[in-house]
C-alpha cells in the first residue's frame, strides 16, 4: 500500500526535522508513486508515500488525523467495511471510504486492542496526542515490515532498512549472528534482530508503545497449536473450503485491478481458482516465469491446466534472459537490502517487473500456505517422528510406504529417510537445527556460537515443525522477498493463505489433515477438488519460484560474483572459506547453496 516513515525526536529543530523526514521518504519513493505527505508538530514527525488503493482520492492520503490521533499506516485491513458498520452503530462518523479511517476509529474505541478485530496486514504508527504516546503495530504475520531505531528519547521508524539509514543514529556495524544465520541457514531476518545491530523489527503480532524514552513491546496474538477441531471429515473440508474462498473474497477487495501470480502449483492454481469461481465474469490477469532451455523447468503445461478450467483467466509469462539476470541482479539486492539466500527471489523480482508492465497495482500470491499446510517435503520426517516417538508403528510405515511411492524413491533415498524421521523422533526441533546449522561451522569463527531459540510449542512435533516454520525458519524470510520484491515496482502484494483464521483452523486439525498418504497439504486437495484442475489436486512434486538453480547461474552469467573480497569478510575464517570457493570452482558442487550465500553476502557488502 505504501511507505511510512517517521520519528519523535525533541532535540531537533523544526527545519532539522523537516529535512530529515523528506530524506526519509524520498530513500523509499518506489513504495508510494501517488501522493507524498508529511506532518509535523514538534517534536513528533510522520511522513508517508501513498500507493493508492483504498479510496483513490486525495481523502484517503495520510498521515490522517481523527480526534486527537494521528497515523502513518501500510498495509490493508480487509474487513474495514464491516469494523465500519460496527463502529457506524456506536456512533462514528466517517468522512472517507479508506480503511485508514477505520483504524483510526477503532484505536479510539477498543485502543490498543483494536488490532484484534483486523483481518488484514498492517504496518503502523499512530500519535495519540493526549497520552503523549506513540502506538505501533504489525500484524499476525509480519507480512509488512516495520523497523526502528530507539536511543534515549528519540524514535525513529520506517518501511525499510534505507529510511533508518537517513538518520543521525544510524550505524552501519554488522550485526554477525544474523548475518551467520544467513549463511548457515538462510534465514535473512531473526525476531527483533536485522543485518544490522542499531535496527530493530518489530516483531510479528506484537504492539509497541514508545513513550518518555520507554518501550514496551506486547505480543496481542499467537497460534494455539493444542485446540481440536472435534468436526467430521465433510465439516472439516467445507470450513476449510468456505474459510479460504472468503478470504480469497476479501483480498479482492480494492478500487484498482487486482491480479495474481500462477505458478501452476496448488496455492497459486488455487487462488486463481477461487477468483475464477467468486468472480465469473473478472478478466484476471495472471504472471507466470518461465526458463527455456534444456532440463529447464517449465510450469507452463500446469499453467494450462488452470486456463483450461477458467477460460476468461488473462494469462501473462515471460522468461527473464542471462542478461536481464545479470543486469538485475543489483536491483534485486538493492530492493531486498539483505544478501539473498537463493536464487528465487530473482523470478520472484521479475514477476513483479511483468505484472508491473500491465499497469497491475495489487496482485494476489500463494505466500504462507505450505508452512502450516505441511507443503515442504521434509515435513514428512516430523509426521514420521512423531509416530515413532509414540511408538505407532503401523501409521508410521504406512505412511512411509505411501510416501515412498508417491516420491518414487529408490533404496538409499528410502534409507536417508528413515534415518531422518528417527532423528526427528528422538531430538527436539532447536537440536534439529542446530545441526543443520553446524553442517557448514568449519569455517565460521566460533562453532559454539548458537544464534537462535526454537521454543517447543504443545501439540504433536508436526505442529511445531509447522509453527516454527510460519514465525521463526521459513515464511519471515519469504515474507520479506514478498515485500521488498513487490513494492519495488508499486506493487502491493496480498497473501490470502495468511488469512489468521484459517491459519488457527488448520493448526486445529489432525496430523494427518495436512500430510496422509504420501501427499502434502491433505485438506486443501480435499476441500479445493473440483475448483483446481484435477491435474494439479494430483501433483506430487514440490516447486517453488522456479530458476535454472544457484550452480547453473554460479558457473554461468553470474559467475563474476564468485570474485569474492575476503579483506571485507574478515569475520569468517578465510583460509577455509577460499578453499570452499575454490573447490566449487573445480566442479564440487556440494557446498553450492553455501557457496551462493557467501557470494551474495560479498556482492551485498560491497553495494552497501
Amino acid at each position: 500500500m505504501c511507505g511510512i516513515a517517521g520519528f519523535v525526536d525533541p532535540s531537533l529543530s523544526f527545519e532539522s526535522a523537516s529535512n530529515t523526514i523528506s530524506k526519509m521518504l524520498q530513500s523509499i519513493s518506489y513504495r508510494g508513486p501517488d501522493a507524498r505527505s508529511e506532518w509535523i508538530e514538534m517534536p513528533v514527525i510522520l511522513g508517508h508515500n501513498r500507493l493508492s488503493i483504498l479510496d483513490l482520492s486525495k481523502d484517503g492520503n495520510q498521515p490522517m488525523h481523527f480526534n486527537e490521533t494521528s497515523i502513518v499506516f501500510n498495509g490493508e485491513i480487509y474487513n474495514y467495511i464491516e469494523i465500519r458498520e460496527v463502529l457506524k452503530s456506536k456512533g462514528y462518523i466517517f468522512k472517507t471510504q479508506s480503511d485508514t479511517e477505520v483504524v483510526l476509529a477503532a484505536y479510539q474505541e477498543y485502543g490498543t486492542d483494536c488490532v484484534k478485530h483486523f483481518v488484514g496486514m498492517w504496518a503502523f504508527a499512530l500519535w495519540d496526542k493526549k497520552k503523549k504516546e506513540l502506538f505501533c503495530s504489525r500484524d499476525r504475520f509480519g507480512i509488512k515490515p516495520f523497523y526502528y531505531i530507539a536511543e534515549g528519547l528519540k524514535f525513529y521508524f520506517g518501511s525499510e532498512y534505507k529510511v533508518l539509514k537517513q538518520t543521525s543514529l544510524f550505524s552501519n556495524e554488522l550485526n554477525l549472528d544474523q548475518v551467520n544465520r544467513g549463511l548457515q541457514l538462510g534465514w535473512i531476518c531473526y525476531r527483533d534482530e536485522t543485518y544490522f545491530s542499531k535496527i530493530k523489527s518489530l516483531p510479528e503480532s506484537c504492539n509497541l508503545i514508545f513513550s518518555e524514552g520507554k518501550i514496551k513491546i506486547e505480543k496481542y496474538w499467537d497460534v494455539n497449536t493444542v485446540n481440536r477441531f472435534n468436526g467430521s471429515e465433510s465439516e472439516k473440508t467445507e470450513k476449510f473450503r468456505s474459510l479460504f474462498l472468503d478470504s480469497v473474497k476479501l483480498h479482492m477487495r480494492a478500487d484498482v485491478e487486482v491480479g495474481g501470480c500462477l505458478s501452476g502449483g496448488l496455492d497459486s492454481s488455487a487462488i486463481a481458482s477461487g477468483v475464477s469461481v467468486l468472480f465469473p465474469e473478472s478478466k484476471f490477469k495472471t504472471f507466470t516465469i518461465f526458463y527455456e532451455g534444456k532440463n529447464e523447468v517449465d510450469e507452463r503445461p500446469w499453467v494450462n491446466e488452470v486456463l483450461k478450467n477458467f477460460p476468461r483467466l488473462d494469462s501473462y509469462t515471460y522468461s527473464p534472459s542471462e542478461k536481464e539476470v545479470v543486469e538485475n541482479l543489483g536491483k534485486v539486492i538493492h530492493h531486498a537490502e539483505v544478501p539473498i539466500a537463493g536464487s528465487s527471489p530473482i523470478s520472484q523480482f521479475f514477476v513483479m517487473k511483468l505484472a508491473a508492465s500491465h499497469k497491475i497495482k495489487v496482485l494476489l500470491d500463494g505466500q504462507g500456505s505450505d508452512e502450516y499446510l505441511a507443503g515442504y517435503m521434509h515435513s514428512f520426517y516430523r509426521l514420521m517422528g512423531g509416530m515413532l516417538r509414540k511408538m505407532n508403528l503401523p501409521d508410521a510405515f504406512g505412511e512411509f510406504f505411501a510416501h515412498s511411492s508417491t516420491q518414487q524413491m529408490g533404496f538409499v533415498k528410502g534409507i536417508g529417510t528413515i534415518g531422518k524421521s528417527l532423528l526427528a523422533g528422538v531430538k527436539s526441533e532447536q537440536a534439529l537445527y542446530e545441526l543443520e546449522y553446524g553442517n557448514y561451522f568449519p569455517f565460521l569463527p566460533n562453532d559454539k556460537n548458537i544464534n537462535f531459540q526454537l521454543d517447543k510449542k504443545p501439540g504433536s512435533q508436526l505442529n511445531n515443525f509447522l509453527y516454527h516454520l510460519v514465525f521463526t525458519t521459513s515464511l519471515p524470510s519469504l515474507l520479506h522477498y514478498e515485500d521488498r520484491n513487490s513494492m519495488a515496482f508499486s506493487i502491493e502484494s496480498r497473501v490470502p493463505f495468511l488469512d489468521h483464521r484459517l491459519v488457527e483452523f488448520v493448526f486445529s486439525l489432525e496430523d494427518s489433515d495436512k500430510f496422509k498418504n504420501g501427499l502434502t497439504k491433505s485438506i486443501l486437495r480435499k476441500s479445493l477438488s473440483g475448483m483446481i484442475p484435477e491435474a494439479i489436486i494430483n501433483r506430487k512434486d514440490k516447486k517453488g519460484f522456479v530458476t535454472p538453480g544457484e550452480v547453473k547461474w554460479l558457473r554461468g552469467p553470474l559467475k563474476h560474483t564468485l570474485d569474492i573480497d575476503y579483506k571485507k569478510l574478515d569475520f569468517l575464517a578465510a583460509p577455509r572459506l577460499k578453499s570452499l570457493v575454490a573447490d566449487f570452482n573445480n566442479g564440487n558442487n556440494k557446498n553450492a547453496n553455501l557457496v551462493w550465500r557467501v557470494a551474495m553476502l560479498n556482492y551485498w557488502l560491497n553495494s552497501n
